[in-house]
């Protein structure tokens, strides 16, 4: 599908990495790009977000490239979507809806496609609500009487009921998560869960980890479906590692929510390794961004080692870091290369020792 991006420089330092990564997120989507228009603000148009001269020039853009859909890069109210729409006379997609259409794209099992359709849905009910709100206000305006507001209602009632439903699924589903957990817990097995920014290397290090074959792709949100596997580290016994989504900057708020069972996983764990792209210039922004999801669910309090991985594309050596403390802080790998690896398992079982962590008691094992 040929896809025009409209790009906002708000005047953030991160503008470059910000617009770079809806590429990224566009082409994820299997959007055919033909265009790309830039508007500079200082702050939104309530009304377009961007102004008229630059819808003018969009339309333009569009119409000479024969685009299909136009990609917004910011999140957009219901109205400013909507007079887009009817000024380029094409769909509009924004950030957040691009997304949940990646997610939507990319989830295989039953509990991912549970979680993508309940965020999609609370994505759609808040519009139509809002939506509501405003016909409201106008009631008994000329072509505002009978079925138009009765079919509305209609269709926020049907949302209604399809998201209680999808909310009891996926809490039987947590349910069930929860008395796997409690299971591990009884067997004193060490519980590990991979986090970090989309496209970090999460997946590739997880299979390095345990020989499994979990998809890995260069590309945002290879992952969406949490994977476990249980592995042996010498000197730690059986340790289970978790695989799990990958985090990005302006998380949709009701995809955070949606999948809050998945990400239940990291909550529970007894340590997470914070993976980071070391090729990457924006990587301290990125680790900002991971560590502001992990405190939103609870997950800040867990014992971190960050894993700095792609060394071979930063020009960096292994090694194994520690802070002030004679903690470990830091280990550097490849896990394309299976660099460091060692150096790794090894900060696993000290960190897990450090926390008092009976799974590392291998006469209990």
């Amino acid at each position: 599908m040929k896809a025009l991006i409209i790009s906002v420089d708000l005047g953030d330092l991160d503008y470059q990495a910000h617009a770079e990564e809806f590429t990224m997120l566009a082409k994820g989507a299997g959007a055919d790009i033909v265009g790309n228009v830039v508007a500079r603000r200082s702050r939104p148009d309530a009304a377009y977000f961007i102004g008229s001269g630059k819808l003018q020039e969009a339309s333009m853009a569009a119409d000479a490239a024969n685009a299909d859909i136009i990609l917004f890069d910011q999140p957009l109210s219901p109205a400013q979507q909507r007079n887009i729409e009817r000024a380029l006379n094409r769909r509009v997609v924004d950030r957040v809806a691009l997304i949940l259409d990646i997610f939507a794209l990319r989830a295989k099992s039953h509990e991912g496609k549970l979680q993508v359709e309940l965020a999609q849905l609370q994505h759609l009910s808040t519009r139509l609500t809002r939506m509501w709100t405003h016909l409201e206000r106008q009631r008994g305006g000329i072509g505002m009487r009978g079925p138009g507001e009765a079919q509305l209602e209609m269709d926020r009632r049907m949302i209604g009921a399809k998201v209680r439903l999808l909310k009891e699924r996926l809490a039987r589903v947590q349910r069930q998560r929860t008395t796997q957990r409690r299971a591990r817990s009884r067997g004193d097995t060490l519980s590990v869960s991979l986090v970090g920014y989309t496209n970090a290397g999460k997946s590739t290090l997880f299979n390095a980890l345990t020989r499994a074959g979990a998809y890995a792709a260069d590309q945002l949100f290879a992952t969406l479906d949490t994977t476990t596997r249980r592995i042996w580290i010498e000197g730690a016994g059986q340790v289970v590692v978790s695989d799990t989504v990958g985090f990005i900057r302006d998380l949709p708020p009701t995809l955070i929510a949606a999948f809050r069972a998945t990400l239940e996983e990291t909550v529970q764990a007894d340590l997470l390794l914070h993976v980071v792209d070391a090729a990457s210039p924006q990587r301290e922004e990125q680790i900002a961004e991971v560590n502001k999801v992990l405190a939103d669910i609870g997950a800040d309090e867990i014992p971190t080692i960050l894993v700095y991985n792609k060394i071979d594309l930063a020009g960096y050596e292994p090694r194994v870091e520690r802070n002030e403390h004679g903690t470990i802080a830091r280990v550097f790998v490849s896990a394309s290369e299976r660099l460091g690896l060692d150096g790794l398992r090894g900060a696993i079982v000290e960190s897990g020792q450090i926390a008092g962590n009976n799974a590392f008691n291998v006469e209990n094992i």
